[in-house]
């Protein structure tokens, strides 16, 4: 059995790992701290960010959801803000947490608060879409569910109509993979759902969180989004055309700290070594950018595809939750 839940999980978290320590580094820093890029050891203890603990945050509350009934904004909303909050509150939120999610989830406490008001609308940083693989990771979703969950849990923290689309694409491409996909095809894939999707407002899902922006509609506040998402996965395509696995890919792709650059180049990171894992981990850790956000999502991206067995035993028995990971995984790759 391929496993893909448990591979992309762990493949999430270990890329995180990878990551932790050369993120804020520029890449000769990184080679002097680390050797060769294409020889990086996992750091033992392998400890995650809060990339990997938000991730563990949606999973928990998509499991709880869907433990009593179907996935729907209102039933997902209580065990979302639960989550967050006792990630926000949580001693072991030190692992260098973005300011948004900070801001958004102190927000999120406060009883009776519409989610609407916590959500940052001008914010697309990627903190968002680096924890979405769990919703494009649960067995037997509709398509829509599955890009109106993607939307809504970036909304209560990330409301930039950017992180919405980016969070959307990010889980689709786990999905496209999850599903067997060829990754030489991928980004025709994405952009052909890109531009499906471009005017789809999930109104059942976000509301009227378009009002918080200066939009004049729906359409335009979520196409804004798209169009980002767009022009990444075009510098994306442009940047595999002459591929060049020694150069930093956040010099052709962006360094991550925005959404849609964070999907590009780590796709650009996973591409370039679709049946090598451990290497694409490594030239996401190996940036100038968000190097743990770059490498978890890379290591997403190929754990879906490649299953469980992508990852060595010598790395996945040091990565810290290994245990929730795991039983994640099978929960999900059980019911597929």
């Amino acid at each position: 059995m391929n496993r893909p839940a448990t591979g992309a999980l762990l493949g999430l978290a270990l890329g995180d790992a990878l990551g932790f320590p050369t993120e804020f580094n520029d890449v000769p820093a990184i080679l002097a701290k680390c050797g060769p890029w294409r020889e990086m050891a996992l750091p033992r203890p392998a400890y995650i960010t809060d990339d990997t603990q938000m991730t563990l945050a949606v999973a928990r509350a998509l499991r709880d959801t869907l433990d009593g009934g179907p996935l729907d904004a209102a039933r997902l909303e209580g065990p979302l803000r639960a989550e967050f909050t006792a990630w926000y509150r949580s001693p072991e939120n030190d692992r260098a947490p973005g300011r948004t999610c900070l801001t958004a989830c102190a927000l999120l406490e406060r009883p009776g608060l519409p989610w609407t008001e916590a959500s940052r609308t001008g914010s697309k940083g990627c903190g968002a879409n680096m924890r979405v693989a769990p919703v494009a990771l649960v067995p037997g979703l509709a398509a829509d569910t599955r890009a109106g969950a993607a939307q809504f849990q970036s909304a209560l923290t990330h409301g930039h109509p950017t992180a919405l689309a980016a969070s959307d694409l990010t889980a689709h491409t786990v999905r496209l993979l999850a599903d067997g996909a060829d990754p030489a095809a991928l980004v025709g894939l994405l952009r052909s759902y890109a531009l499906d999707q471009r005017t789809r407002y999930h109104h059942q899902w976000l509301g009227d969180l378009w009002q918080r922006a200066q939009d004049p509609d729906p359409v335009h506040f979520i196409a804004r989004g798209w169009d980002d998402c767009l022009a990444a996965l075009d510098r994306l395509r442009a940047a595999l055309d002459t591929p060049s696995p020694e150069t930093d890919p956040c010099l052709t792709t962006g360094e991550g700290w925005i959404a849609e650059e964070a999907l590009a180049t780590a796709l650009q990171c996973y591409l370039l070594f679709p049946d090598e894992p451990l290497l694409a981990l490594r030239r996401g850790a190996c940036t100038a950018g968000d190097s743990d956000s770059i490498a978890c999502l890379a290591g997403a991206f190929a754990g879906a595809r490649l299953g469980a067995a992508a990852w060595p035993a010598d790395w996945t028995g040091h990565v810290e939750h290994r245990d929730e990971l795991l039983a994640l995984g099978a929960l999900w790759d059980g019911a597929r």
